[in-house]
């Protein structure tokens, strides 16, 4: 693997050049791993003061909070903002960022899953993602615009920035291959480099580093909130991303059934199937086998979500904006969803 970037090697160094350095917080415990590997570089370079947290909330598609006999276990936004104290980034320097619209002359949510209703094609790994550009990081970049323009003031040339992410080489052959350094953007305001500083981390380095040092974790890990035994979902963030493997697909259908319902009901409206592989319809049968993960616990979906489920619905009542090429034709979803074991 290539690491072009001439301070690759040198982490302190390199954090040492940075205008700014901006931790990714997700809510999981990748974004929390490679957040202490970048604050300790950047305290050894004496620029902690430059480091900022930033979360890019997909609203209601995150795992939201759940109480269980009476206590409360936060949701990914929150436990992101409890990961930006523990890595020692004041309260004012961690911003969250969820995308939204004009509707009516009001600034109203704009939510994934209405994008999806309204764009009738899902985000599937080797097609546009569009989960992840237009929603996570064109999002955390305007947040900084406006500390670019005034620090511009104070600097000559464009700023340089740090834009840490949680992304792993264990996590798939797609983020194997990536650099662990690379720039993005390079123009006269600003130049990013995406900074990966937890690459090369293993999973159960990942979790060592996190017990030890008594950090929170999201109770989406656990068989159920407060169990501490890791034997839940395997990743945080997005509780329905078609990219999550079968078994956390099925934990996820299990403890939001309103949320795989909403989802099935798209793919069956939309007639593109949630998963290349598997359908929504089709892992909501599975998930209600007697051989399926034990969900552990039932979410309480809140105002928020009920909110974008109206907002879906009346996607649905529109023709999508873009003719998805995965498209199966009329029936042919609910006739799978009929056909596969388990079903009855």
């Amino acid at each position: 693997m290539s690491h072009p970037h001439p301070l690759y090697a040198d982490p302190v160094a390199f954090a040492a050049t940075r205008h700014r350095i901006v931790i990714n917080l997700s809510g999981g415990k990748d974004g929390l791993v490679a957040g202490l590997i970048a604050m300790d570089a950047a305290r050894q370079a004496g620029v902690a003061d430059r480091v900022w947290t930033a979360h890019a909330s997909l609203g209601p598609m995150e795992w939201p909070a759940v109480t269980v006999d009476g206590v409360r276990w936060p949701s990914a936004s929150e436990l992101a903002a409890q990961h930006s104290q523990a890595l020692g980034v004041p309260p004012e320097r961690h911003v969250e960022i969820r995308r939204s619209r004009e509707v009516d002359g009001e600034r109203v949510p704009f939510d994934l899953l209405t994008f999806i209703a309204e764009r009738g094609d899902w985000p599937w790994l080797g097609r546009a993602r569009t989960c992840t550009g237009p929603w996570k990081t064109k999002m955390v970049y305007q947040a900084f615009t406006p500390q670019v323009r005034a620090l511009r003031k104070e600097t000559n040339g464009p700023l340089m920035f740090a834009n840490v992410l949680g992304m792993r080489a264990e996590e798939s052959p797609d983020r194997r291959n990536r650099e662990a350094l690379r720039r993005t953007t390079d123009n006269s305001a600003r130049v990013v480099d995406e900074w990966l500083p937890a690459h090369q981390v293993g999973t159960e380095e990942v979790w060592e580093r996190t017990i030890s040092a008594g950090l929170p974790y999201h109770w989406c890990y656990d068989s159920y909130p407060g169990a501490k035994d890791r034997g839940g979902s395997s990743r945080c963030s997005c509780s329905a991303c078609t990219l999550a493997n079968h078994r956390d697909l099925l934990l996820s259908a299990g403890r939001r059934p309103r949320m795989a319902e909403l989802c099935a009901l798209v793919e069956r409206v939309r007639q593109v199937p949630f998963n290349p592989n598997i359908t929504m319809a089709e892992l909501i049968a599975l998930s209600r086998r007697r051989d399926a993960p034990d969900p552990g616990v039932l979410v309480e979906e809140n105002e928020d979500f009920e909110r974008m489920e109206r907002d879906v619905h009346a996607a649905l009542r529109k023709p999508p904006t873009w003719d998805s090429k995965a498209r199966t034709g009329p029936g042919e979803i609910l006739h799978s969803a009929a056909g596969c074991d388990g079903c009855s």
